[in-house]
């Protein structure tokens, strides 16, 4: 089984309020939501941001529009104007999921 990046087959989109980030992820049709569903969990999302997110991350599966979202808690040092990183802003978290490594489970 080969390992892959999202971004070859997703797209995501970000934002923020306050301390909290919020992505969705987009399958581009029902066999890749499937597999997001099974191998993109909010446990590895809360992983694969270690550093970042120091909340909880709750998943929520959207199949109508083939998309996951996550919201994660305390992902923001506090917020746009508290925060002392570079960039404080949610937008960044899309392009951040993107670059997850996940299993290849699809039949190509």
């Amino acid at each position: 089984m080969k390992k892959i990046q999202l971004r070859e087959v997703a797209l995501a989109r970000s934002g923020d309020k306050g301390n909290t980030v919020n992505v969705a992820l987009f399958a581009p049709n029902e066999k890749w939501y499937d597999m997001f569903i099974r191998e993109v969990t909010a446990e590895k999302v809360k992983e694969h941001f270690s550093g970042l997110v120091k909340g909880e991350v709750i998943r929520y599966e959207v199949p109508n529009i083939l998309a996951l979202n996550f919201v994660c808690t305390e992902a923001l040092d506090g917020g746009g104007a508290s925060s002392l990183r570079m960039d404080s802003l949610g937008k960044t978290f899309s392009s951040n999921l993107l670059r997850m490594y996940i299993e290849d489970r699809t039949k190509n």
